[in-house]
């Protein structure tokens, strides 16, 4: 597959209010990362069937915190309540929040990084502290590829 495909690079603002039931793993940051990350979906992508009233099975939420010691890493489903959770998962509410949206791919997740950030500089935002807000990584899972789209989620402020 052409990585230009599925990786457009598109930037815009977006809204969004997001029920979650998953899993996360918390590692010393940076030296645990990515592998806390890829742990953490690994584990999920094998236990999802299990999460009730899934929005869509094939799209992981992977909101993530961190500070210069340590990182939690979730990997999520959108649901449509948040009760009868799986032993072992738990719920996460994110309130409507702003976010700066970069298309990229699992391929090109860096290069979608630098440049989520740099056309916020351009266009005058900033990112909402990691207190009040999370940034999120949606996955968008395919059988049988190698790349797949993904979408970086910035919580931002003017």
């Amino acid at each position: 597959m052409i990585q230009n495909s599925i990786a457009t690079f598109k930037c815009e603002v977006v809204q969004r209010k997001l029920q979650l039931v998953g899993q996360c793993g918390t590692g010393n940051f940076p030296q645990s990362f990515p592998e806390v990350a890829m742990n953490v979906q690994q584990d999920f992508e094998n236990r999802r069937d299990e999460v009730r009233k899934a929005v869509n099975r094939d799209v992981i939420y992977s909101p993530y915190l961190a500070n210069g010691l340590v990182a939690t890493y979730f990997a999520c489903l959108e649901v449509k309540e948040c009760n009868d959770i799986p032993k072992g998962m738990m719920s996460l509410t994110i309130p409507l929040t702003t976010y700066a949206k970069i298309s990229c791919s699992n391929k090109t997740i860096d290069k979608g990084y630098e440049k989520i950030f740099s056309w916020m500089k351009d266009n005058g935002y900033r990112q909402e502290s990691l207190e009040k807000a999370f940034p999120i990584e949606v996955f968008y899972f395919e059988d049988n590829v190698e790349e797949e789209v993904v979408e970086l989620l910035i919580p931002i402020v003017e």
